[in-house]
């Protein structure tokens, strides 16, 4: 008896264990979701999405929108564009970002064209890499809400300074379900990227 209620102790133990884990990582994705933070920055990095023919989508363009008001307002002097291309693909994401803001008047010689990686960690390193050949060391990352404090984790794990100024219109903030949806998304990306991913990032 002894040892079968230790046991059950031990099992209770542990599930409470994870679900304030859980809990406490969704809470942060979501408190996160709601900064906007602007120090003055070495450079804007703004994470790809997709992207047709050189047209962003309208999930992308509202992350390059968000980056272009960051730049207008002096937060830093550079643009950095994220994401490689697809099979069959004219331009990367990086590339149709880039086009983008430079005809929405931001000079070219003002942008960083980082056409690599297929998901944010890929991506990142890449960054995370220009950025520190170049010496710039901090960034306000810019994605959708909920992909905040994932990209800011993985931006950091990487070996950058990092804050985070999210979108808050467009498609994927539209409905409580669309954010419950992503909020519980990202929360277990997270946790998967801090047990088994984390490491491998350090510069």
């Amino acid at each position: 008896m002894g040892v079968t209620r230790w046991i059950r102790r031990a099992v209770a133990g542990a599930v409470i264990m994870a679900l304030v884990l859980v809990g406490g990582t969704a809470l942060r994705v979501w408190y996160v979701a709601r900064a906007d933070e602007r120090p003055n920055v070495d450079a804007i990095v703004v994470l790809g999405a997709a992207q047709y023919n050189g047209r962003p989508s309208e999930v992308f363009a509202h992350r390059l929108g968000q980056a272009k008001e960051l730049y207008d307002q002096g937060v830093a002097p550079r643009i950095v564009t994220t994401g490689g291309r697809a099979d069959g693909d004219t331009y990367s994401e990086a590339e149709s970002g880039a086009k983008w803001l430079t005809e929405n008047g931001v000079p070219e010689s003002h942008t960083l064209v980082v056409p690599k990686g297929a998901d944010t960690l890929h991506s990142m390193r890449a960054v995370s890499q220009e950025m520190r050949d170049r010496g710039w060391t901090t960034t306000v990352v810019v994605s959708d809400p909920w992909h905040s404090l994932r990209a800011r984790t993985m931006a950091e794990d990487a070996g950058l300074e990092a804050w985070t100024s999210p979108t808050h219109s467009g498609p994927i903030v539209q409905t409580r379900e669309t954010q419950a949806w992503y909020i519980a998304r990202e929360t277990a990306a997270l946790l998967y990227h801090n047990l088994f991913a984390a490491e491998s990032m350090s510069p």
